[in-house]
């Protein structure tokens, strides 16, 4: 999950999002807004931003932890079914490199990511269109073990512009 732990790394980086991951992202969803989570996995972050008041108009995954959850490959997806995509990736770079051009060229793309990603020279293509980033910190992803990481919520658009810095408890 980090650099930091010693966790083995689960398959296809399936973690369920925590409740609290969601928060810093609500100030910043427009008002009647809806998404498309296109990595659903088990559906948490899908159950926890329609508790909030967030309808979810469209959920799929690789592999769907839940039965409700369609089985679509997201570099498939040719549209996004609600206004924006919301969804927690897999964080290995071979995959969320292409995930973030393919997602972000059709529609705005909210990812729940490593908070350090965006010093990387890698990331340096995909900030030139990050318009938002929202501090998460550290949260706990698993029992009652706080995270090794910092994360943030990072927003991705079509076009080049400039990134917003949000600090944690800040909209």
């Amino acid at each position: 999950m980090g650099k930091r732990s010693s966790y083995k790394k689960i398959e296809r980086d399936f973690y369920p999002t925590p409740a609290e991951a969601i928060r810093p992202l609500l100030p910043h969803i427009p008002p009647g807004a809806t998404f498309n989570e296109p990595c659903a996995g088990d559906g948490a972050l899908v159950r926890h931003l329609e508790d909030a008041g967030v309808p979810c108009i469209g959920w799929s995954d690789i592999e769907p932890q839940d039965p409700s959850i369609r089985r679509i490959d997201a570099m498939n997806l040719t549209n996004c079914v609600g206004h924006m995509f919301i969804t927690n990736p897999p964080w290995s770079w071979p995959v969320l490199d292409p995930l973030i051009d393919h997602l972000s060229t059709i529609a705005r793309t909210w990812l729940l990511l490593n908070a350090d990603l965006m010093h990387n020279k890698r990331m340096a293509t995909h900030m030139a269109r990050c318009s938002n980033v929202a501090s998460i910190g550290r949260v706990k992803w698993f029992g009652n073990q706080t995270g090794m990481e910092n994360s943030a919520w990072y927003c991705f658009e079509r076009s080049p512009c400039p990134t917003i810095f949000h600090a944690r408890g800040t909209a």
